[in-house]
């Protein structure tokens, strides 16, 4: 007699028999960069209004904006390692978050489409990103810091696998 109290894997987002595959690293410097470009200059602001004006106060302004930049720089590397994705029989999973976590399973017979997508920042960075489209606008799920060539094979594997899938309808 097996005990059906048991849940099948310790932990609800790794499921057992799941082979994980990372995305980039890449994507931690793009977004990295991303922060340097929005905080570096609201720093400058900071720094010469409260130089030009000598009032005291106004040094919390780009002290609060490096603390929060020193934040972003220790959080974002650890948000980029949790991202993974896994391919399985009937369906595909992406995980992401570390204190909040999700797990997306899309089944491929109801993907209606696959897109990926290259910005100037995310090519810079030879990153890319697979976006899975299903009937529910609320469960599409996105696979972000991809290597072009893993962007593109996984599009068009997701693409035939969500065909046969449709095709058995």
């Amino acid at each position: 007699m097996t005990d059906v109290t048991q849940p099948a894997s310790a932990d609800l987002f790794d499921p057992l028999g799941v082979d994980w595959t990372p995305v980039s690293p890449r994507l931690a410097s793009a977004r990295l960069t991303v922060t340097a470009i929005v905080l570096g200059p609201l720093l400058l602001l900071g720094v010469a209004l409260a130089a030009l004006t000598q009032v005291a106060w106004l040094w919390s302004l780009p002290a609060l904006v490096l603390a929060l930049g020193v934040w972003i720089a220790l959080l974002v590397p650890r948000q980029v390692r949790a991202m993974r994705y896994a391919e399985r029989a009937d369906d595909l999973l992406v995980r992401r978050g570390i204190m909040f976590r999700q797990l997306v399973v899309v089944p491929y017979g109801r993907m209606q489409y696959v897109d990926v997508t290259a910005g100037p920042l995310a090519r810079k960075f030879g990153i890319a990103s697979v976006q899975l489209h299903t009937a529910s606008p609320a469960t599409t799920a996105s696979i972000e810091g991809l290597p072009p060539q893993e962007a593109a094979r996984l599009r068009d594997r997701l693409a035939s696998r969500g065909e046969a899938r449709l095709a058995g309808l």
